[in-house]
């Protein structure tokens, strides 16, 4: 890989499994004992935002019961070293990668750590729980709501990760289902630029034909030994 130097990375939630998170979504089609459809999107916030609020509430709190592995870490001595371009996109809303040290760092579904005013557009970190019609310190209006990315709505800064993915040599996909748009057709941005593409996965992705090359086995495993490959 020595003419590797711009790279982007994608995370998904099997990076954070390794660390005790729910995958977002299991074999049987629940979230954390909850339909998708329930706690993540516009309709279920308006339909029960108590309920909407109280699941945000209690994966807020379930970040204190965990800590970043060697995947995390990895990804963090990568970012620190890499002497070219490198942007590391999660889908995922826990704060692993920032405890581990990842600064080159974009949200795109948002973060469990972050509430949003509705009314105003204001984000600011939350660490607590948020009950309905909690008050904005902005704008005083009793609309804030978890700074999650519901099914529906755009994700953040795909302006950011796109001129990145044009400007890539490399694009490597982590512990992601592939089935979730837009973060799933990155690749294949990636490969129209010409980018290296590879997948590190537990199992092959709904687009893992989409990748020159797949590695499968846990993300604390695969993660570390690309990020010596890349940095040796």
């Amino acid at each position: 890989m020595d003419d590797i130097r711009n790279i982007v990375i994608l995370t998904g939630a099997g990076i954070s499994a390794e660390s005790g998170l729910a995958t977002f979504r299991g074999p049987d089609g629940l979230w954390e004992g909850h339909r998708v459809e329930d706690v993540c999107t516009p309709e279920a916030l308006e339909r029960n935002a108590a309920l909407v609020h109280r699941f945000y509430d209690e994966r807020r709190a379930r970040l204190a019961e965990v800590e970043p592995n060697a995947a995390h870490e990895a990804l963090a001595a990568l970012d620190a070293e890499w002497p070219g371009e490198l942007l590391i996109v999660t889908q995922n809303v826990d704060d692993l990668h920032e405890r581990a040290g990842v600064q080159r760092l974009v949200h795109m579904h948002g973060e469990l750590l972050s509430v949003l005013c509705a009314a105003c557009g204001k984000a600011m970190r939350w660490t607590h729980s948020l009950p309905p019609g909690s008050i904005c310190d902005g704008c005083g209006g009793r609309a804030l709501r978890p700074d999650i990315v519901f099914f529906g709505e755009m994700p953040y800064q795909m302006d950011l990760i796109d001129d990145a993915l044009r400007q890539a040599d490399l694009f490597v996909s982590v512990g992601t289902s592939g089935a979730v748009y837009p973060a799933a057709g990155f690749v294949q941005t990636a490969r129209h630029v010409g980018a290296r593409t590879l997948e590190l996965n537990l199992e092959p992705s709904a687009g893992s034909f989409y990748f020159e090359e797949s590695r499968m086995g846990a993300a604390s495993v695969l993660v570390p030994a690309l990020v010596r490959e890349l940095l040796a």
